[in-house]
């Protein structure tokens, strides 16, 4: 056995032992930390050290993929280094030169890797929320994102003059469509680099994050063909005209009014659940109740604050009756918050593809369940609810469930439902006493530019964003959530309350500043301001347009390909 080869065994036995250490950390109700960081790597490690080949010329495809990955892991929030985005891609540009007689087999291989490394270094808190999502979502998302490369790599040999052209359309295509499937993740997304610096993109609220996927791509692609000065225009440009907006740009709207946000600090894994619910209740009220003020119009708790509450229970039960209560203590003021509910269905009443069904005194019960939110107002008797839309896959919901049925009885064994969790078709927003309408944004729905567009077309003046960020750890997934709501607010021009459970709660501006944050695992609530603003921005009118162009390209080029293929 060759000395690399040897060298992954002690490495594949230091990821099992990690792998033991979490489950053991798991039985003891302890939390795992940078753990999976260290699995993964070291997992990954051992893999490139068995299987990958070592002559020289593999070893520099393998040294370039792993500085690409390297780059995009620096470049991204929360890293303060988002200048290396602009030329991150630049190795694996050079790799993909080289290899231009290589197969597209090789060509994947080598993608591959320089996906899994960023996706390893960035996102591997997301397996402390449940290891077998993680993993999916690591590797599979580290597939997802080989496959435009390759694409490229094939179709530039039938079209030459355009491969550039075709790289930046088949990226731009892939994230648009991982916007919008069953299996969508977000969080990669390259123009979400810039959430770090939001005085940098201040022209998002005219092209979204994928005007920030195509200013990192073509500044890549103009210093690989070393076209120095255009680079440095294409670099320089679209900066100074988003720092000019940045530091000249003046809140729009109406009357600012003050808000309180509240962050309870349970724990989500074990303390919550094992906490009476009187004592929730109070540690809530008594949050709110330290800030409030005869002038604050909105209190904001955060995602599944409570319950689950039978919806027509809403008013009635002990929570939701003790907030109702608390409410009436305050006139003028509006509590928004995050809550479980679910409805029993009726006999003869229609069933929806989120039905779930189970067995009460012999009696057959159908039922869905949602992550909502709803409003509390003084005196008030009904409540409007919002269900959450943008589920999480696997946690939240069973991607295409309708054609892996057959998977029910292995998904139920496990504790889950092929049915998941029920949303509605389009955003809503909730109308206050006053007449301000609130975005009831939970969680996950925080990273989608054109869904969030959706809240401001129902009429929405103000920002509430309610997430729950503690079943991460103290890793980087909560500060990458938080950054992300800079791009919410400047693509729509709407101040943000960000009200977390634990994670960061927030005040943003209309200019992505981020205000008031609180520690993490920090029990507290802060006050600010909102201003309600009205006007509508080119990207909230039109969406993300530059994704469409490139999802029209990319089937033009791929037609053009196959074509080529065929007669060549």
């Amino acid at each position: 056995m060759k000395k690399p080869a040897l060298l992954s065994i002690p490495i594949f036995l230091l990821a099992a032992f990690l792998a033991y250490r979490m489950f053991a950390l798991s039985q003891v109700e302890r939390l795992w930390g940078h753990l999976p960081l260290y699995f993964f790597a070291s997992a990954w490690l051992g893999v490139v050290l068995a299987f990958f080949p070592k002559d020289p010329k593999h070893r520099k495809w393998l040294g370039l993929s792993t500085l690409t990955g390297l780059l995009l892991t620096l470049g991204f929030p929360p890293l303060p280094f988002t200048f290396l985005m602009f030329v991150a891609w630049i190795p694996l540009l050079w790799m993909q030169e080289e290899m231009k007689e290589e197969g597209n087999g090789r060509i994947f291989r080598y993608a591959y890797h320089a996906f899994i490394v960023w996706n390893i270094l960035t996102t591997y808190w997301v397996t402390n929320a449940a290891f077998i999502a993680g993993l999916i979502a690591i590797t599979a998302n580290s597939a997802l994102m080989a496959i435009p490369f390759v694409l490229f790599h094939w179709v530039r040999k039938y079209l030459p003059r355009l491969s550039y052209l075709i790289l930046i359309a088949f990226w731009l295509s892939f994230e648009y469509i991982h916007l919008r499937w069953q299996l969508t993740w977000p969080w990669l997304t390259l123009g979400n680099a810039f959430s770090e610096y939001p005085s940098w993109v201040q022209w998002y609220e005219y092209t979204g994050v994928f005007g920030g996927t195509l200013w990192i791509l073509v500044v890549n692609i103009m210093l690989i063909r070393r076209q120095y000065a255009w680079a440095g225009a294409l670099m320089g440009i679209p900066l100074a005209a988003s720092l000019a907006v940045y530091y000249t740009y003046q809140e729009k709207g109406n009357d600012a009014i003050e808000a309180v946000v509240v962050q309870p600090n349970f724990e989500p894994h074990y303390e919550i659940g094992n906490t009476p619910e009187r004592e929730q209740l109070t540690r809530f009220i008594h949050l709110a109740d330290s800030l409030v003020t005869p002038d604050t119009r909105y209190v904001f708790f955060p995602e599944t604050s409570f319950g689950p509450i039978r919806d027509k229970d809403l008013g009635k039960e002990f929570f939701s009756g003790s907030l109702q209560t608390w409410v009436d203590q305050h006139p003028g003021l509006t509590l928004v918050t995050g809550l479980m509910l679910y409805h029993i269905f009726e006999p003869g009443e229609t069933h929806t593809p989120y039905v779930r069904e189970f067995e009460r005194k012999g009696e057959r019960i159908y039922y869905e369940s949602y992550n909502a939110a709803t409003q509390f107002t003084a005196g008030a008797t009904e409540y409007p609810i919002y269900k959450k839309s943008k589920l999480v896959p696997g946690a939240e919901s069973f991607p295409y469930s309708r054609y892996l049925s057959f998977l029910k009885p292995i998904v139920e064994n496990f504790g889950g439902s092929v049915a998941g969790l029920g949303i509605q078709e389009k955003r809503t927003s909730l109308q206050g006493p006053q007449g301000i309408r609130v975005a009831p944004i939970i969680c996950y729905e925080s990273a989608f530019g054109e869904f969030h567009t959706g809240y401001i077309r129902a009429g929405a003046q103000v920002d509430a964003i309610l997430t729950n960020d503690g079943w991460w750890d103290h890793t980087a997934g909560h500060k990458q959530h938080l950054r992300f709501a800079s791009l919410r607010a400047i693509e729509t021009r709407r101040d943000i309350a960000r009200s977390a459970n634990t994670g960061i709660s927030a005040f943003i501006d209309q200019r992505g500043d981020i205000l008031q944050p609180t520690g993490y695992e920090q029990t507290t609530a802060i006050r600010g301001t909102l201003r309600p603003n009205d006007q509508i921005t080119f990207y909230v009118k039109w969406g993300d347009l530059i994704g469409r162009i490139s999802l029209f390209l990319s089937v033009i080029f791929i037609l053009n390909g196959i074509v080529k293929s065929i007669s060549k």
